[in-house]
């Protein structure tokens, strides 16, 4: 297998880019020529140019409404060795344009403001010789001597579509070069985007290496209330996949060492001070109720919810389970939203969905003082089909654990015990004579644990923290490190990095989606729920609510675009453009003034001798504008969301012409608002279903 480039230069001219490897003088070097963005290969040195610049790769090609741009990393920041291999997370990009003089416009500078933005706050990892999409057990089913693009997890490639240019060319070739081009498999470098952290600790004087990967899928990837539920394909919103991993007898890890230097076998450190090298790691998965269903912001603190008829999705969501049972094995589903309230229909179509995909369902529930159903389980009566396998468990997490009492929590897992024992989890021993790497595969996890609430966030972590300490319990007394009925907490030390490794985590896969912390991570991170920690939750949530309604619609544009579900069209202009009646847009702004003529009103220091009532009635004036306005925004609130433009929701196109009839009619401003539609042209679907096409 050709190893990635570690170190590449890039050389511009006014024909093409053309990238090396100084470390490789005998590979061939890449051309992409300029502006035509066409792929080769050149055997030799590389063709001249004016500027030659380092850089650690290139995450990939995107074409927008104007030019096409390669993505080159600038500098990355490694994070750590995994038997040996370094990871690094992305810190800086560049973007090269294929214009040598690129032309402005409007969309074209946003198109680019987005994705710079998306990829400055996107945490996003790589390794060039250690394939990080893949669990160890994946991995240990895989040859390690396929290109890494080709073995990399489809779901967590983040890059994918923007490596689609060099895939295409690597597999087809090009006009002047046709049929497979191997020579290409060193520059296509995949990414995952999440969280990942390895630490080199000890517990109770035995060293290891504790390792946390977090993994979110680029399917149905978006934001908070901008990507809910399941798509026709299956694919759930805000699914992550969570390795927790421990590696014995190390001494491969670490930040020493070149990465690139002696004494390596493709990128690996040799020399493990002659232990049998033990990985052991535990997998874990999140994602959305599997059901057609949205929350529709209005500005209202609560949003409104919409549920589509489940048996319209029973076929999405059989292929969604139908992956996760190939994948994982048997599937635990623990849910968790509330069972009153407005949670409610999102748990009752859950539960529907359950019992149309298995044969012969049997229900059972459990109830105490405490909650009227503090348990739901839906099990198959056998195993007649694939679908069997599926394994519906409902906690009452809300009341169990009302008042602070967070320690109830421990009720769901003496509920899953059996299901964890028999789950059991990977376990491989590295074989030193093996320059592959490959590992001898001892034990192996044949079942996972699906958790979810709303979000899949704050409730979610909890519950997935808990599962991960229980696995890490077990995996170490089978290792002989604790001994029968002791646990980790007896070292606080490791206890401390293991509850600050899973809140990083939660706060990572919590702004990645909702663009705050989680909720609740004074519990992960001291195991109690505080005070502290309350108006720490009070203060995210408000924030939730800002970026939620005003801030997220852009942040689902930049993900559609980088992941290719929306693809720029040369025809349509001005895309961004807000095309709300006039009248709409100018009500803030009145609202502002008016608010801002109350402060000086109200605050302004008078003349002795001034006339008191002018002042009062001008004060009172302006207090029933700023009344009115901020009535009719709270009134029409749809019309005040910012919406994703690339990629209209339909609910989202449904709701503003609602509202915009609904002003319309106004007696105040009605006939001051024409028959006008917002920009939200349902024509822009259509530019959604080509990118959808694309990145299959």
């Amino acid at each position: 297998m050709a190893a990635l480039f570690r170190d590449i230069n890039y050389h511009v001219s006014t024909s093409h880019y053309a990238f090396t490897s100084p470390s490789s003088p005998s590979a061939p070097t890449l051309i992409i020529d300029r502006p035509t963005g066409d792929v080769r290969l050149n055997d030799g040195t590389s063709l001249g140019g004016k500027r030659v610049s380092s850089i650690a790769g290139i995450l990939g090609m995107i074409k927008l409404r104007l030019d096409k741009y390669i993505i080159v990393i600038t500098k990355a920041q490694p994070m750590g060795r995994l038997k040996g291999h370094m990871v690094y997370k992305i810190i800086a990009t560049e973007f090269l344009p294929l214009r040598e003089r690129p032309l402005h416009d409007q969309d074209e500078d946003m198109y680019l403001a987005l994705l710079k933005r998306l990829i400055k706050s996107g945490p996003m990892y790589f390794s060039y010789s250690f394939d990080i999409t893949n669990t160890f057990q994946r991995q240990s089913k895989s040859d390690p001597s396929t290109p890494m693009w080709k073995r990399a997890d489809d779901r967590f490639f983040w890059n994918k579509f923007i490596q689609s240019d060099l895939i295409d060319f690597r597999t087809s070739g090009a006009r002047h070069q046709h049929g497979q081009q191997p020579g290409a498999d060193p520059y296509i470098l995949p990414v995952i985007f999440g969280m990942l952290e390895i630490v080199q600790t000890r517990i109770k004087s035995t060293p290891l290496t504790m390792v946390l990967i977090t993994r979110r899928s680029r399917h149905r990837a978006g934001t908070r209330y901008f990507s809910r539920g399941i798509d026709e394909q299956g694919h759930v919103a805000n699914f992550n996949e969570t390795e927790q991993i421990i590696i014995l007898n190390d001494s491969m890890s670490g930040l020493g060492g070149f990465a690139g230097g002696g004494g390596m076998q493709n990128g690996k450190v040799g020399g493990s001070g002659g232990k049998e090298v033990q990985i052991m790691s535990y997998v874990q998965t999140r994602g959305s109720v599997p059901v057609y269903w949205a929350e529709v912001n209005t500005l209202h603190y609560t949003p409104r919810l919409q549920i589509r008829g489940v048996e319209t999705a029973v076929s999405a969501a059989r292929a969604h389970f139908d992956e996760q049972i190939k994948l994982y094995g048997d599937n635990y589903l623990v849910n968790l939203v509330n069972q009153k309230g407005r949670e409610k229909r999102v748990k009752e179509a859950y539960e529907q969905m359950i019992k149309m995909l298995v044969s012969s369902p049997t229900e059972g529930t459990q109830q105490d003082q405490v909650s009227d159903e503090k348990f739901r389980i839906v099990e198959p009566d056998g195993r007649r089909s694939e679908m069997d396998q599926l394994h519906y468990v409902y906690f009452d997490f809300h009341n169990e654990t009302k008042g602070l009492q967070w320690h109830r929590a421990q009720l769901l897992l003496d509920q899953l015990h059996d299901a964890l024992e028999r789950q059991q989890y990977f376990r491989g021993v590295d074989m030193p004579a093996d320059l592959d790497g490959r590992l001898e595969v001892r034990n192996s996890q044949t079942s996972v644990v699906r958790t979810n609430c709303m979000d899949c966030l704050d409730r979610t972590n909890v519950v997935q923290s808990m599962l991960a300490r229980w696995a890490l319990n077990r995996q170490l007394t089978d290792l002989g490190v604790l001994s029968r009925g002791e646990t980790f907490t007896s070292d606080n030390d490791f206890e401390i990095l293991f509850r600050k490794l899973w809140a990083d985590n939660a706060d990572v896969v919590s702004k990645s989606y909702s663009g705050t912390g989680a909720l609740k991570t004074d519990f992960t991170r001291t195991g109690q729920r505080t005070k502290a920690g309350a108006l720490q939750d009070l203060n995210n949530s408000i924030s939730r609510y800002a970026k939620n309604n005003f801030a997220d619609g852009p942040r689902q544009d930049a993900f559609d675009l980088f992941l290719g579900t929306y693809l720029p069209s040369t025809s349509s202009n001005l895309v961004f453009a807000d095309r709300r009646p006039i009248l709409v847009q100018s009500i803030p702004y009145v609202l502002a003034f008016a608010v801002f003529l109350v402060s000086v009103g109200t605050l302004s220091r008078r003349p002795p001798n001034s006339l008191v009532w002018p002042i009062r009635i001008f004060i009172l004036a302006w207090v029933l504008v700023a009344a009115w306005c901020f009535n009719f925004i709270y009134s029409n609130g749809m019309l005040y969301v910012n919406w994703p433009k690339l990629n209209p929701r339909p609910w989202a196109t449904e709701g503003v012409n609602e509202a915009l009839g609904k002003v319309r009619k106004d007696k105040v401003v009605g006939s001051f608002v024409g028959a006008h539609e917002r920009g939200l042209s349902t024509a822009r679907f259509l530019n959604a279903e080509e990118g959808k096409k694309r990145i299959e």
